[in-house]
């Protein structure tokens, strides 16, 4: 318990100094979005290499993916995805329905609009770990009620 508190006070702190250390208008407010989204890529990709280090390859996209749900949600989380959904051509939906990091804040609609800046460091957590294992994506993220959130992974075919 202690450390999940501890993650989300540390994680409110990012948030707060990626917020002050961009200006007013909005596209000031897209760099601290980006900033947060980047300082999680970076923790993704060195998290993924230290879980997979003496782990087996990985047979598809989705075997990744289930290891983000299970083993990589578990370590940061402590407890895994609530839901996974695939169409099977490169599109994951990862649902939390008791998403951490937004636990702690209230149900009204001045929060929801707040989410997003809330979500970046996850989106980037994610983006890094699959990035580490060779798969490039989009990560986006939406709640559709508090604290639940939904995770959209877009795996780029080039």
């Amino acid at each position: 318990m202690a450390d999940e508190t501890l993650f989300a006070l540390l994680h409110m702190e990012m948030i707060s100094h990626a917020q002050k250390s961009a200006g007013h208008d909005e596209e000031d407010q897209g760099k601290h979005i980006r900033i947060l989204e980047s300082m999680g890529f970076r923790v993704g990709q060195g998290l993924i290499e230290r879980l997979t280090k003496e782990s087996p390859s990985f047979k598809d996209d989705l075997d990744v993916v289930k290891f983000i749900c299970k083993d990589f949600w578990t370590i940061i989380f402590k407890k895994q995805i609530d839901n996974l959904r695939t169409n099977h051509q490169g599109t994951y939906v990862l649902q939390d329905n008791q998403f951490l990091l937004l636990t702690q804040l209230s149900c009204t609609k001045q929060y929801l609009e707040e989410a997003p800046k809330f979500l970046a460091y996850t989106c980037g957590l994610i983006k890094g770990g699959l990035s580490n294992v060779g798969i490039n994506c989009t990560v986006s993220a939406e709640v559709p009620i508090m604290p639940t959130c939904k995770f959209q992974i877009m795996i780029n075919r080039t």
